[in-house]
């Protein structure tokens, strides 16, 4: 009998919270192999997916979303991008902006959070429709390579559907409605984190992986650097805790850490 060799898995890489850096992930993206010197996709057969929070905080998230536009329009089946809270936030700002949104606690705006929260006035002066029809076609998460890829540490998720598929459709209805109130409700589900730490986060880690498949979470939004009280420059490049179960890749690149692309395959 011939030995039978299995075929290579092929690489899989994820980028965490980039917040407009465009500069250092235009490098690691060509360090890795994955773009070329003028940028274009290099990255053969390896799949690529931005787990979200593009945008915001840095000098340059117009520049970011637009790079990576264009490697996902280069390599549709390669190349993609979750939504993370500061991609909905930036949605919410030009969708709502001012808009006055009554809550139990009293009321909120769109725009006052995006203030809050690093908004930058040249990304807002320079999306357009092409950016805002892409930014709402992303999903919330997906399954590759048995890795469960989100953006936020929080179950969430599980409060729009029961399965990926259900999750992405509900949040895109959502998000191509006119109900300021759902809007703001998956702003503020999304901005909650640290679910798989402490005494109740291996149940809630199998809780989602059961729900949502996969044998890890892999996810960014609660920086590194935050988790472990060290200095950004100290971050580990990615953090696995939750005894395996999680993976955090939000490096504390805007903070002064490290580039967040890591490779999991």
């Amino acid at each position: 009998m011939t030995e039978q060799t299995a075929a290579p898995r092929a690489p899989l890489y994820v980028v965490g919270d980039v917040h407009g850096h465009r500069t250092e992930l235009v490098e690691a993206l060509h360090s890795a192999g994955l773009t070329d010197a003028t940028g274009r996709w290099a990255g053969a057969n390896a799949d690529l997916c931005f787990l979200g929070d593009l945008v915001d905080r840095g000098p340059d998230g117009l520049g970011v979303l637009e790079l990576v536009m264009s490697l996902t329009e280069q390599a549709p089946e390669s190349v993609e991008c979750l939504l993370g809270n500061h991609e909905i936030l930036l949605l919410g700002m030009h969708r709502w902006g001012e808009t006055e949104i009554s809550l139990s606690t009293g009321s909120a705006s769109f725009a006052r959070s995006w203030l809050r929260n690093g908004g930058q006035i040249e990304d807002l002066h320079g999306i357009g429709e092409k950016h805002l029809s892409w930014l709402l076609e992303r999903p919330l998460a997906l399954l590759a390579d048995d890795e469960l890829l989100v953006h936020s540490d929080t179950m969430a998720y599980l409060a729009y559907g029961d399965s990926i598929e259900e999750i992405n459709a509900t949040v895109h209805e959502v998000l191509t409605g006119d109900d300021e109130h759902a809007w703001w409700d998956i702003w503020r589900r999304l901005t909650t984190r640290f679910a798989f730490r402490g005494a109740d986060g291996e149940l809630n880690a199998d809780a989602l992986l059961g729900a949502l498949g996969g044998r890890r979470i892999v996810h960014g939004h609660s920086p590194i650097p935050d988790q472990l009280n060290i200095a950004p420059e100290d971050s580990p490049v990615p953090y696995p805790y939750c005894s395996g179960k999680a993976l955090n890749v939000d490096t504390g690149l805007c903070q002064g850490g490290p580039s967040p692309l890591v490779r999991l395959v």
